[in-house]
């Protein structure tokens, strides 16, 4: 089937393509032209050919990101569809499952069958699922479970290949350390066995089953930073570099590559994040979580992920992973992970009005001319959560507003400025 990639530079045109030029805004040529060079990339794995891909990279909106996945503490698939349920019911572009118990093939089954958005996963997970102890893996167990999940229908996966052993040293001046359990895994059996990074070693075998199923392969930030003292260190930029290498590695085998950013950082060294990420990987898709700027906000870590998502889009991110309420402290609910996609889709297209995108910019303008209008069904239909909209409503009807039809919230009654001043204010006298 191929790639893409190949596609394109045959002069093979997927049906889908024009679909998603559409809807990005986004004549299809330039789609092509920005998917060949590795700036855009699609998620669709060629299997899934009932997928309604996403374009992801330079000149889309940004894209939104909801996990999910069960624990050994609570392994429940059906509640994780219903969230999943939730997340794009909230506005999620895509999902990855992290099941780190139980059999995820069943959830990824389900997610692929009732569920049209791109899937992603982690393979290591799955990988180490029955194992007594990390170091017990073997790359060709791992491999297998990546041509297994590439079959079921996988769109694309986080691989972890840009942590090698000369960078464990580094990580033990930081204050937290490693705080990818993808990374913390690969720690641990670089450690034990003496060898380098398997998933280093074995990247040219990752890259054939990618290339033979058209998966995206996400290049995992092992060393993302887990605090923010630790952010823009040795370890995570030596990390970045390989990831770098790794990204021409893709692009030779026409493979589609994104990479994979912090994590908790300053707001003043986001910009510095983004830019060197963009440069070192030669423009890859960035995808980031959070990031989180601060580390003190638990509870809220969302609205830290937010503002961190914002800033990182702004500057040149393409692909939010969304932060719940829950973070670092339990698996989130269906309510969490509502707010947590909505924390995110804030930040997604506050940085798209910021550049200035007409679809963006078309919705506020649409938004202010219904408040002025007090056309409150228009209003709820543009709101983020319409019912969190009807929730909160609470309309004061009076004498003048039965008479004129424009009846103002609560907030101010017939004191609103608005009423006062449009067309068929009140008179103050």
């Amino acid at each position: 089937m191929g790639t893409i990639i190949e596609c394109l530079k045959n002069g093979n045109v997927p049906e889908f393509l024009d679909t998603l030029a559409e809807q990005e805004r986004i004549d299809m040529e330039t789609m092509a032209k920005e998917v060949i060079s590795g700036r855009m990339v699609v998620l669709r794995n060629n299997r899934n050919t009932a997928l309604d891909p996403i374009a992801v990279g330079n000149g889309a909106r940004i894209k939104i990101n909801a996990n999910v996945g069960a624990s050994p503490v609570q392994c429940d698939f059906g509640y994780e569809m219903d969230k999943l349920k939730a997340a794009k019911c909230a506005g999620a572009d895509a999902v990855m499952d992290l099941s780190i118990s139980g059999e995820p093939e069943f959830l990824r089954r389900r997610i692929i069958e009732e569920l049209n958005m791109p899937l992603g996963t982690v393979p290591i997970y799955e990988a180490a699922l029955g194992l007594k102890r990390p170091e017990e893996l073997t790359p060709e167990s791992y491999l297998k479970v990546v041509e297994r999940q590439a079959a079921q229908g996988v769109d694309f996966m986080t691989i972890h290949s840009g942590f090698l052993k000369k960078h464990i040293e580094l990580t033990e001046k930081r204050v937290i350390g490693v705080v990818s359990r993808g990374g913390a895994i690969m720690a641990r059996w670089m450690k034990y066995h003496g060898k380098e990074n398997f998933l280093y070693d074995r990247f040219d075998d990752i890259l054939s089953i990618a290339h033979e199923y058209d998966v995206t392969l996400s290049l995992g930030d092992g060393l993302r930073p887990g605090c923010t003292a630790d952010a823009s260190d040795a370890a995570q930029f030596g990390e970045l570099e390989v990831l770098g290498e790794l990204t021409e590695r893709c692009r030779s085998a026409d493979v589609q590559v994104m990479i994979e950013g912090p994590g908790h950082v300053p707001l003043n060294l986001i910009e510095e994040n983004v830019r060197k990420a963009k440069k070192i990987c030669h423009e890859a898709p960035f995808y980031v979580l959070g990031p989180l700027v601060m580390d003190y906000a638990a509870g809220y870590d969302h609205i830290a992920g937010a503002v961190g998502g914002a800033l990182a889009a702004y500057f040149g991110a393409d692909f939010l992973c969304y932060v719940t309420p829950a973070e670092h402290l339990r698996l989130p609910s269906i309510s969490d992970v509502k707010e947590g996609v909505i924390a995110s889709k804030i930040a997604a297209c506050a940085a798209d009005l910021a550049k200035r995108r007409p679809d963006e910019i078309q919705k506020n303008l649409e938004m202010s001319i219904a408040r002025k209008n007090f056309d409150w069904e228009t209003q709820k239909r543009l709101s983020l959560d319409a019912e969190k909209f009807d929730e909160y409503l609470e309309k004061v009807v009076s004498e003048n507003s039965e008479a004129d039809g424009e009846a103002p919230c609560s907030m101010c009654g017939e004191w609103c400025a608005v009423k006062r001043t449009g067309k068929n204010s009140v008179s103050d006298n």
